[in-house]
Order: C-alpha cells, then structure tokens, then sequence
C-alpha cells in the first residue's frame, strides 16, 4: 500500500498510524498540479513494483459555495479543473503501464455528487463543472480500458468530516464506499457514479 500527498512529512505521519505488521505502507511526496511530480511518481511505481493494483484519486479543491456561475472567478475554476480534473488524468496516465501490467487494475475517482448534471441548479461552479468534467473522463476511461480488465469508476463520498467537509460524516463511512469500488470482483460494474454503494445520476 501506498499514500501520496503534498506534504510529505504529514502523510509519513499519517501513514505510521495504521501500519500494522501485516501492512507495510510506503509514503511518497506528489502534487497532482505539477506535470513532473505526477511522472516521477509513475517512474518510481514502475521502477519499484513493476505493476500496480489501484489508483483512488482523492485530491479536490474550492468547494466555492460564494460564487455563481454567472459572477465566477475563472482563476478559482482554473485551479478547480487543474486539480480535480487534470490531476486524475495526470495521475492516471502515469500510472497507467503499471496498472496494465495488474491482472486485476482499479481506478476510482472520488467525486462528488455536485458533480451530477441532473442535479445541478447553481452555485459552486469551479467544484460542480470540475467534478462533472471527472465524471465525464470516468466514462471515457472505463470504455477504453474495459479490453485490459481496467476498472474505472466515480464514488461520492458523502460531505465527510474532512477539512473540506468540516462537520460532515465520519471519514470511515465515507471512504467505505471508495473501498467497495477499488476492490469490485472483475464482473464489473464499471463507468458508474456510486454513492454508498448504490448508483447516482449523471
């Protein structure tokens, strides 16, 4: 297993509280923003493991409840999709050779429900159209890697307790579902948009 963030020090923290001798958990530094961190990241998988299992994106930023679409800051949006869009895709595209060589690779894209087209009557226009947008690759991707027995689907976590989530439900409710979908069997489903195990609309 491994953990990934920006602080290194923070996720090394993080990391030594659930390691048990039976799971050794390795750390290392990444920032889905920066095209070079994402590849050395790659690089580092494939140099020390050769393939690679599971891929859960879990980086968002700007859930911006003061703006409308109409008024929106498209600096705040262009961060927005550099990190919740891009930074999957980065990610992904690196990782990308080491998951083929897995027999059994899984990509989960936490996303959110804000994201969902049918649902959305305004407001948090950067986090909302970014997470869409991830949505969005989550299809495109599962079609294309279905032939390499590739996973790939979007969970909605819920408003958890994060520091995005502040007062929300526990984080292990919330990352229950994320764990449902890394570790799907191979009859599928795939392409999907899940909240608690249980479909979402688009």
């Amino acid at each position: 297993m491994m953990m990934t963030g920006r602080d290194l020090p923070a996720i090394e923290s993080a990391a030594s509280t659930i390691i048990t001798p039976e799971r050794s958990i390795s750390s290392h530094q990444l920032d889905v923003s920066d095209p070079t961190s994402v590849q050395d990241l790659g690089d580092w998988i494939a140099d020390q493991y050769g393939s690679l299992d599971i891929v859960v994106n879990n980086a968002a930023v700007h859930y911006d409840d003061w703006q409308r679409a109409t008024d929106a800051d498209l600096g705040v949006v262009q961060e927005a999709f550099t990190t919740n869009t891009l930074g999957p895709w980065r990610v992904i595209k690196a990782t990308l050779p080491a998951l083929r060589n897995s027999p059994h690779g899984r990509i989960v894209n936490v996303s959110s429900e804000g994201g969902s087209i049918s649902k959305m009557t305004g407001g948090t226009p950067a986090y909302s159209v970014s997470k869409a947008a991830l949505n969005a690759l989550t299809r495109l991707l599962a079609g294309e890697l279905a032939s390499d027995n590739i996973l790939v689907n979007a969970v909605c976590p819920g408003w958890t307790n994060t520091d995005m989530g502040q007062g929300g439900r526990p984080v292990a409710d919330g990352a229950a579902g994320v764990v449902w979908a890394a570790t799907l069997p191979d009859n599928r489903p795939t392409g999907g948009f899940f909240r608690d195990q249980q479909v979402l609309s688009w």
